[in-house]
């Protein structure tokens, strides 16, 4: 039986997660890397996606996540599913279970198929994500329909949150959700014209940083109410917010992105002074950085030992939230914080406690922060159980 809070929702615990990235197919070779401040950005000539050298993180071309059909299956679906796979692996969970259900999330899912080939109606439902869940449910053999989440930068973070609450609510037992993006020209020439992309490795939260890079990778992370299957990790609580302020630029005061931290706590039964480390989205954008740093100076997380991941993946967009979420679990279990490749000299207002070094201590909850163009915001915290 599970647990029961005070207003008698079940727990929801951490089972199983992968990482899967150009630093490694697993959560172990991701965090082994990561240790070391290894980064997978690097400097590309890639006619197909820029005329112009660019740095991101990338896989190869010769990558192969898993001897299936290229034909029949995209880079995209290839990656979700070598990601699932392994994440099920020995989770105990299974797949034709009524109580388990698939959680995707995407920005952009097989929106470059645009560039090669000529409009059709054949190809307007193949690019749909819903096209690419089926596929993927039907290649495990889900008996739920899948989920889609599709909210830009944030949707890894809110995928984790609407599994959460789908698990408390009682309507499953269990969630595997899982994240991807791709980089094609499309979505390069997108934050290009934003003047967005930094020419060099992105320096989140410096005075000097100019930019975000692109990266792709994939990330599954499996939860359950039943605790046999807990891993000592719980999914806390979790909020999203709007700040319904511009398309793609974010509020210049943050406190919409408090708003949804401050209930995130607040469903998590925690406040500031419980968190021990925050994982910030710190996308290195002049914008982005700054409005963080004024929402954790609005919750009184000043303090608070920060990082960001995005100069060892770029940002990975769907994936993002949950690579960055598994990764902070990971430091949880192993009591160490990240330092922020690419940080030297505080470069926001408000004052921030920019992680520089590996950290080490006693780490049992941590907060995850994400936010995306729409103005939409997304907080999620994890607990050691």
């Amino acid at each position: 039986m599970s647990s029961l809070k005070e207003n008698n929702e079940p727990d929801v615990f951490v089972v199983a997660d992968n990482i899967l990235s150009p630093l490694g197919k697993t959560t172990a070779q991701n965090f082994s890397k990561l240790k070391q401040q290894v980064s997978a950005v690097k400097q590309y000539h890639h006619p197909n996606i820029s005329a112009q050298p660019f740095y991101a993180s990338l896989f190869g071309s010769d990558e192969g996540f898993l001897k299936i059909d290229p034909h029949r299956y995209t880079k995209f679906e290839q990656l979700l599913i070598a990601s699932i796979a392994d994440g099920l692996q020995d989770s105990g969970i299974m797949v034709s279970d009524k109580k388990t259900v698939l959680v995707i999330s995407s920005t952009k899912g097989n929106i470059s198929l645009l560039e090669n080939e000529a409009m059709s109606e054949i190809l307007k439902e193949r690019i749909a994500l819903p096209a690419s869940a089926k596929l993927i449910s039907d290649y495990f053999g889900f008996v739920n329909p899948p989920i889609i989440i599709s909210n830009a930068c944030i949707s890894g973070v809110l995928a984790i949150t609407i599994g959460m609450r789908l698990l408390r609510a009682g309507q499953f037992e269990n969630a595997v959700i899982a994240g991807a993006d791709v980089i094609s020209k499309f979505i390069f020439s997108g934050f290009e014209s934003f003047q967005a992309l930094s020419p060099q490795i992105c320096k989140p939260f410096d005075r000097l940083r100019d930019g975000l890079n692109l990266g792709e990778g994939a990330a599954t992370i499996i939860l359950s109410t039943n605790k046999k299957y807990s891993q000592h990790v719980k999914v806390k609580g979790g909020a999203v917010s709007n700040d319904a302020n511009h398309i793609s630029g974010p509020s210049r005061t943050g406190k919409e992105l408090a708003g949804a931290i401050k209930q995130a706590m607040q469903d998590a039964a925690v406040t500031s002074t419980d968190i021990d480390f925050i994982s910030a989205h710190g996308t290195a954008t002049v914008y982005n950085d700054e409005m963080e740093a004024n929402a954790f100076f609005l919750t009184d997380l000043q303090s608070t030992p920060v990082n960001s991941l995005k100069a060892y993946y770029g940002h990975t967009l769907g994936a993002a939230g949950l690579i960055e979420s598994i990764i902070s679990v990971q430091s949880m279990k192993e009591n160490l914080v990240l330092p922020t490749l690419g940080f030297e000299l505080k470069g926001v207002t408000q004052p921030l406690n920019v992680c520089n070094n590996l950290l080490q201590g006693d780490f049992k909850i941590c907060l995850k922060t994400a936010s995306g163009f729409g103005g939409c915001n997304g907080a999620v915290v994890f607990g050691k159980d």
